[in-house]
């Protein structure tokens, strides 16, 4: 096989694999059932043409056989009047016109041949169109419920072409909702941790601090104003905190007095002074 011959093959192959990925079996066998219909018309047309023929050369022969007639009538007539040379013209015509018939009878016969055997064929072909037009509606339903079921079974396995694109749209959409989710909590991440600076503020991560411990600082202080308004908190704690040095000194005097019941053992003196600096201090620890 040469290289054109191998190239042809090739080009055919592929434009027949194109036309068959392209053909649609229902306007197939459409086209092929108006195909036969058209052939029918053609055979229906060649009948009546070959029929009209045939009655042309018969009117040719009767007008032929009318001769015959009238050269038979001739000669009797000139036999009658004794001019044989006139009824032997006569009969010679008659002689011709014979010929003539005879050749047309040929014909006929022959045209009546071919058209026996194109209503013959235009039986069988008429038959066979309507067998073909059964078939063809049978195909096309056949055709037509694989095609629904096909297309049922593809959207329940979601093996078809459309449920592949959706399936790959739904994939695009979950991928975009998720960058979109990572972006939003990475740039909430890196605002909390002060990575971006307001755009609108010239302060820093470090002002923003101190600004919160003073306005809590602020709030504290508000807050001991309101409790001491009411009389509450400070006031309490203060109390509490005068009964408890009292109590601490009110031991520490009766230890000072009464000793550990040793004899031998010197009690030192304590001035009041002492005694007061020392309940001072406990109550700065306090």
């Amino acid at each position: 096989m040469g290289i054109l011959s191998r190239a042809s093959y090739v080009i055919r192959s592929k434009l027949n694999a194109v036309l068959n990925s392209a053909e649609d079996p229902n306007e197939t066998l459409d086209y092929s059932y108006e195909q036969l219909r058209d052939e029918l018309q053609d055979v229906k047309e060649g009948i009546a043409d070959l029929t009209t023929q045939k009655k042309r050369l018969e009117i040719q022969k009767r007008r032929l056989e009318e001769n015959v007639e009238n050269h038979n009538e001739q000669a009797r007539q000139a036999i009658e009047q004794d001019r044989e040379d006139l009824a032997r013209k006569a009969l010679e015509k008659k002689k011709q016109k014979m010929s003539q018939i005879e050749e047309l009878d040929s014909q006929i016969q022959q045209l009546q041949s071919q058209q026996e055997g194109l209503v013959e064929q235009k039986d069988q072909l008429q038959q066979r169109i309507e067998q073909f037009k059964t078939k063809k509606e049978t195909m096309k339903a056949r055709y037509e419920a694989a095609e629904a079921s096909k297309r049922v079974n593809e959207a329940m396995t979601g093996a078809g072409d459309e449920m592949k694109d959706v399936g790959r749209a739904i994939e695009r959409a979950e991928e975009r909702t998720e960058k979109m989710e990572a972006r939003s909590q990475a740039m909430d991440e890196l605002q909390d941790e002060g990575v971006f600076e307001d755009a609108l503020s010239d302060k820093d991560q470090l002002d923003r601090e101190l600004e919160d411990i003073q306005s809590k600082g602020e709030v504290d202080a508000e807050l001991d104003t309101l409790k001491a308004e009411m009389g509450k908190g400070d006031a309490d704690e203060t109390t509490d905190e005068s009964a408890d040095a009292e109590v601490a000194t009110d031991d520490l005097e009766a230890e000072l007095a009464g000793g550990n019941g040793e004899a031998d053992v010197e009690t030192p003196e304590v001035s009041d002074s002492e005694v007061e600096s020392e309940l001072e201090d406990l109550k700065e620890d306090e």
